[in-house]
């Protein structure tokens, strides 16, 4: 039923739709599910070319047991903050990190290592608390960090006990597009480069000349829509209470 946990007989349905080239949208359709279910559920399973439904249905029972036995028996799970059920949690992060799988970053540890640091209500973490949440190596985490700081999306910063934290902050998506737009500027000058090797006039040229002058728009387009965004938009978290959940916040103009 929508909003269950998939079947087995539905996992064998999203596979003969992604084997006769369906559109997400239209399997989810005919199964009566959001969009976005059938999405996460063939990203976190082998994407399209991987996914098999009974690897699915197996892989989904496991993760199930595994979180389980991470918690004591005859024990309710570890508390979290502001009343948060800790299982709705544990499900949401997996669900996010398959979106952001799905989104660019292809290394299930960084995509982890990323939900992780923006799901924190402090934006941050050290390695060892990384390794400790995540349950893997202090190279795995080191590693994600790596590419993450190469994109733009974590900074470092040391506090007060000079120990190293990974940092999140409001302007994540803002820097996000900031490099997206550096990487298109870098299209353009290359396309144009290779118009002018080519003969200008010539279909070659001709062709590289229009993908530029794309790329120019959009990225004109996107920087302005950031710098925009970031103005009209971004919110500041200035206090939360563990009690009551709230926070107040103030915009940014």
């Amino acid at each position: 039923m929508p909003g269950g946990r998939l079947t087995q007989q539905e996992r064998q349905q999203i596979a003969l739709g992604v084997a006769d080239g369906l559109a997400y949208a239209e399997i989810a359709r005919r199964l009566d599910r959001p969009t976005s279910t059938v999405t996460r559920e063939v990203m976190r399973n082998g994407g399209p070319s991987g996914y098999r439904a009974d690897q699915a249905h197996r892989a989904t029972e496991r993760r199930a047991r595994r979180r389980q036995a991470s918690a004591p028996r005859g024990a309710d799970p570890a508390a979290l903050p502001h009343g948060r059920d800790p299982e709705a949690v544990a499900e949401y992060e997996e669900q996010f990190t398959a979106v952001m799988m799905q989104s660019g970053l292809s290394n299930k540890m960084t995509a982890r290592v990323m939900v992780c640091l923006l799901t924190a209500d402090s934006g941050s973490m050290t390695a060892a608390e990384l390794v400790r949440r995540l349950q893997v190596s202090p190279a795995s985490i080191s590693k994600s960090i790596a590419f993450l700081e190469s994109q733009a999306l974590v900074r470092r910063e040391r506090d007060e006990g000079r120990r190293e934290r990974y940092v999140i902050d409001e302007n994540l998506w803002y820097q996000s597009m900031v490099a997206s737009v550096r990487a298109l500027n870098q299209q353009v000058d290359i396309a144009r480069q290779g118009a002018g090797v080519l003969g200008p006039g010539t279909p070659a040229a001709v062709r590289l000349e229009n993908v530029a002058r794309f790329l120019d728009f959009v990225a004109e387009s996107l920087a302005r829509a950031a710098e925009q965004a970031r103005d009209i938009l971004l919110v500041r978290v200035e206090a939360a209470s563990d009690d009551t959940g709230e926070r107040g916040v103030t915009e940014i103009s």
